[in-house]
């Protein structure tokens, strides 16, 4: 199990219950069909800040990272990236993607609690 975290690209719903239409519908759209396109340069960027902070879990012999799965990348598609945190690290974790994705102009939206991101 992991807690997970969707940010995208995009106007910032003014609510949670718009949130998750944006997000449901950009997951259906970009990760849950037989689909999916490369990732947009600001998600690939952004992605690639958290790998600057931290190894992906598939390359971490040491056991720092918090991702739950791997590689980090494989959840990117288009103007989405949905990924998931361990437990143990979701707490410093989730608020470091929320810092960064917030000072990139993109929206977090916290699937564990049906929530955008302050």
């Amino acid at each position: 199990m992991s807690y997970d975290l969707a940010v995208w690209e995009g106007v910032r719903p003014t609510d949670d219950k718009s949130a998750r239409r944006s997000f449901r519908d950009l997951y259906d759209r970009y990760l849950g069909g037989e689909t999916e396109e490369p990732a947009s340069e600001r998600i690939t960027a952004y992605v690639a800040t958290h790998l600057d902070r931290w190894c992906d879990i598939t390359e971490d012999e040491g056991e720092t990272s918090p991702w739950s799965v791997g590689p980090l990348t494989d959840g990117a598609s288009g103007p989405l990236v949905y990924f998931g945190l361990a437990w143990d690290r979701a707490e410093e974790a989730s608020a470091y993607a929320a810092d960064v994705a917030e000072s990139m102009g993109l929206i977090c939206f916290d699937v564990q609690q049906d929530r955008l991101r302050p």
